[in-house]
């Protein structure tokens, strides 16, 4: 299926980016599940190829390309594994808000290393007692002389561990009413007095992916590190995060996509009762009805990544990809799984380390259920 935002140039971006990932990726990555770690080696290699930050401007070392370009990159590493996220939230997620909020000294400072892998990025929004309600979060930050004095705890970070610099979200006016007003976003640097990581989590799935705890004890932040203006770090967030669902969604179509035509190729060639699992009704029946909703899927996202692009609102209808695609691409694994049979459930089989990785993401970027609620809301209920 022709995706409706894609070139001939994007195509070749793609069979390119293929070409370096099956050197550079495919053969590692089940060591690089083993060892819980992405090396930084494979963030320099990406930067190096472009493949970092892509529609950042020239001047700080990106392409100035369209966003369809940042499409395939996180497609073509979801096909590699989903523990790979952690790319697509420096590009895609955390970088723009440097590019968005940033100054001038701020972006001649950051970006080029961000876009050649020197820096890797993470943003730091939940506590642990504090997830999809960023209005009531406790870290603080008091300005006092030329620095903050930051002061919490995050949790569930991803890049937590490797991360060279971290957009936190804080309250520097703990009284704000409403309280939203009184949130404020810092960038914070890997040497920063005071800023030390927690345990790296042991996770379901996503085993690869580096996620930690971040502690802020009386960390000494420069002033020119806030980000934007004090106050309106809310307002920034909420700006980001059609974006952020949307990668999401469109991780979690990969996936399902992935994991259907793997499961096509086994039932075609697994035999049982003297043929191929593929000729029993009922295997014929889960697949029709898995490719359906891979297909309805994929049009509806295409279309939503098309008006992205061009720069329309489109939050209801991205809350709505985020929710069904997720729930789908977990449907899909469960079924894919089972029907692999004994085999599904081995993890020489990649269904395996699937089924332990989607269901995350019906979790992270907001739950299904605050996108629900979302829609609801949008839709005047």
């Amino acid at each position: 299926m022709k995706h409706l935002y894609l070139t001939d140039d994007h195509e070749i971006f793609r069979s390119s980016l293929r070409k370096f990932l099956e050197k550079e990726a495919y053969p590692y990555y089940e060591q690089w599940e083993e060892e819980r770690m992405i090396p930084r080696s494979f963030w320099t290699k990406m930067g190096q190829q472009g493949y970092l930050c892509p529609d950042i401007d020239e001047q700080y070392g990106g392409s100035e390309v369209d966003w369809g370009f940042s499409v395939i990159i996180n497609e073509e590493l979801e096909r590699v594994g989903s523990s790979l996220v952690g790319i697509g939230l420096h590009n895609d997620i955390v970088v723009p808000y440097l590019t968005a909020f940033g100054t001038d000294e701020q972006k001649k400072r950051w970006l080029p290393k961000c876009a050649t892998g020197e820096i890797i990025t993470a943003i730091a929004m939940t506590e642990p007692g504090t997830g999809s309600d960023l209005a009531n979060i406790k870290t603080t930050a008091v300005l006092k002389d030329d620095h903050y004095v930051l002061n919490g705890q995050k949790t569930f970070i991803t890049n937590g561990i490797q991360s060279d610099l971290v957009v936190v979200a804080c309250k520097t006016d703990p009284k704000a009413n409403p309280k939203h007003k009184g949130v404020s976003l810092l960038v914070v640097e890997r040497d920063a007095p005071g800023f030390s990581r927690g345990r790296k989590l042991n996770k379901v799935g996503l085993h690869a992916q580096d996620t930690a705890e971040l502690i802020f004890e009386d960390c000494l932040v420069p002033k020119e590190n806030l980000l934007g203006e004090e106050g309106k770090g809310f307002l920034y967030l909420m700006d980001k995060l059609q974006q952020e669902r949307l990668l999401v969604a469109i991780a979690a179509q990969t996936a399902s996509e992935v994991m259907l035509k793997q499961t096509m190729d086994y039932v075609k060639s697994r035999e049982a009762f003297g043929k191929p699992v593929s000729k029993f009704q009922n295997t014929q029946f889960k697949i029709a009805e898995m490719a359906t909703e891979v297909e309805m899927g994929r049009a509806f996202l295409d279309q939503l990544i098309a008006e992205h692009i061009g720069g329309k609102d489109i939050v209801t209808k991205v809350s709505m990809a985020k929710w069904k695609l997720t729930e789908i691409a977990r449907n899909i694994a469960a079924e894919c799984m089972q029907l692999h049979g004994g085999y599904g459930y081995m993890e020489e089989y990649e269904i395996a380390r699937r089924f332990r990785d989607i269901p995350v993401a019906s979790i992270y970027a907001g739950t299904n259920e605050i996108m629900k609620t979302i829609i609801a809301k949008n839709l005047g209920l």
